[in-house]
């Protein structure tokens, strides 16, 4: 079984943690003998309100998280309160010690740098972050790339970013071939609108 963990708070922007989740959950549902979990956690495991307001009711607490194989952390106005609240960082460094890939997306980054899963690795965030996620030290901090993986460690850049890395995980924890054809199932062949006008 693998097993990946999703962790949610007030104030997290919901395509950080749902794009991922769709795209694990398409895996799961294309290959159910894979025994892919996909979970989504919370401190208490009651309902929260993300940053555009969806409200989303988390499968578990923190203290019923078994192990996991994948941590993600998603980003939002929520992290600037959860990069220094002990209970989430003690939960992300625990669970991260244990997990085969440590992940996030968007200012998710903060959540991983303040819990010192990161330290001394290239990262990346939301363009609007990465001067201040440089300021804090100890990371290098990418810019102008979807995602960045470093050892175990992969960082998303703002929100739709985090398809990207989720799919390049399907491929590293099965095969390539299969992250494809999850991409194809999902329909996610970006063609974004305002690009193509001049």
């Amino acid at each position: 079984m693998t097993r990946i963990g999703i962790v949610l708070f007030d104030g997290a922007e919901e395509l950080d943690y749902a794009g991922p989740w769709e795209v694990f959950a398409a895996a799961a549902y294309l290959r159910p003998e894979l025994g892919l979990e996909v979970r989504t956690y919370s401190k208490d495991g009651q309902p929260i309100r993300s940053a555009k307001g969806l409200r989303v009711i988390p499968d578990a607490s923190f203290a019923d998280t078994p192990r996991l194989d994948v941590v993600l952390a998603p980003g939002g106005e929520g992290r600037k309160r959860e990069m220094h609240d002990e209970v989430m960082l003690g939960w992300l460094r625990a669970r991260g010690a244990e997990a085969k890939w440590v992940t996030s997306v968007c200012t998710g980054a903060f959540l991983l740098h303040a819990a010192g899963l990161c330290t001394g690795r290239r990262v990346t965030t939301h363009w609007s972050a990465i001067e201040e996620l440089r300021a804090r030290g100890d990371v290098t901090v990418l810019e102008d790339i979807r995602y960045v993986r470093d050892g175990n460690v992969v960082t998303a850049a703002g929100v739709s970013a985090g398809i990207d890395m989720s799919l390049w995980l399907v491929g590293q924890l099965w095969d390539p071939a299969f992250a494809r054809k999850v991409q194809r199932y999902i329909q996610y062949e970006p063609s974004p609108p305002y690009a193509a006008e001049v």
